[in-house]
């Protein structure tokens, strides 16, 4: 797909817990235009570099996962962590301010195909890793098919954006205190007694190993989305190398995020 940068307005940012806020971006006019550009197209697992202006200490672009995207209302979302200066400085920005995007980049998820018959979907997500799982989820339930969303957290408050998980599919939540849902890790959850044809995940390295675990021994096709660190998004500087089965080496800015977990030395 083709890539580009863009300077996009802030819409709006919301913050959806202590530690995350929602960046919804979209186009300015071109000048001379008084209509918006609509925004790219983008796949569900893609992900955006942007830019942190205005910091002395943040020099690379930050990655973050497409967490939606707002046909509508021409709008971007951003799901944003903020767990380090840049990332802190992302959420200070205001509606009007500009963000400095690359995007779209990576590869996607595997969609369902429309021909086949349809299927049962489990979408596995932990932390900011339920980022992507929503337009996952909204994107398959556009093509017809209702998801089963498996979202794990430390305790309640790291469930984000609940109700709108809801509007696509089936939510099931785990929590290790057990304020939400059951008590203990995904892969604890009742809902693994059931058959699903393919697994999509998206978290914590441990929580994605443990899910492959689970997936493989039973023959369910399974991807996930790895989150090493990423720098550039285009496989120039090394920083994101993941060593796969069949091709060595690979940056996962590039050949991924997305990878079927048969490809990953993760033992299983």
């Amino acid at each position: 797909m083709k890539k580009y940068v863009l300077d996009l307005t802030v819409r709006s940012v919301q913050r959806v817990s202590e530690k995350h806020v929602l960046i919804k971006l979209t186009t300015s006019p071109r000048q001379g235009d008084t209509a918006c550009q609509p925004l790219p197209d983008m796949l569900p697992g893609q992900f955006v570099e942007v830019r942190v202006d205005g910091s002395s200490s943040t020099f690379l672009r930050r990655p973050i996962s497409i967490n939606f995207v707002d046909r509508e209302n021409n709008e971007l979302w951003l799901l944003v962590a903020m767990i380090g200066e840049g990332t802190r400085r992302l959420g200070r920005l205001v509606a009007g301010d500009t963000l400095n995007c690359v995007l779209p980049l990576g590869n996607s998820f595997t969609m369902p195909s429309t021909d086949s018959p349809r299927g049962s979907y489990l979408l596995v997500g932990g932390g900011v890793g339920m980022a992507p799982m929503l337009y996952l989820g909204a994107q398959m339930r556009q093509r017809g098919i209702e998801p089963t969303f498996l979202l794990g957290g430390r305790t309640a408050t790291d469930i984000l954006q609940l109700d709108l998980f809801r509007q696509y599919g089936r939510v099931c939540i785990t929590t290790e205190d057990g304020s939400l849902g059951e008590r203990g890790f995904v892969t604890n959850h009742s809902v693994l007694h059931e058959h699903f044809d393919r697994i999509y995940t998206c978290g914590p390295k441990p929580m994605m190993v443990a899910v492959a675990r689970y997936a493989v021994p039973l023959g369910i096709e399974c991807e996930a989305s790895l989150e090493n660190m990423m720098a550039c998004g285009l496989g120039a500087c090394l920083c994101c190398v993941e060593k796969v089965k069949d091709d060595g080496n690979v940056c996962v800015c590039k050949e991924g995020p997305v990878f079927n977990v048969k490809r990953l030395l993760w033992q299983i």
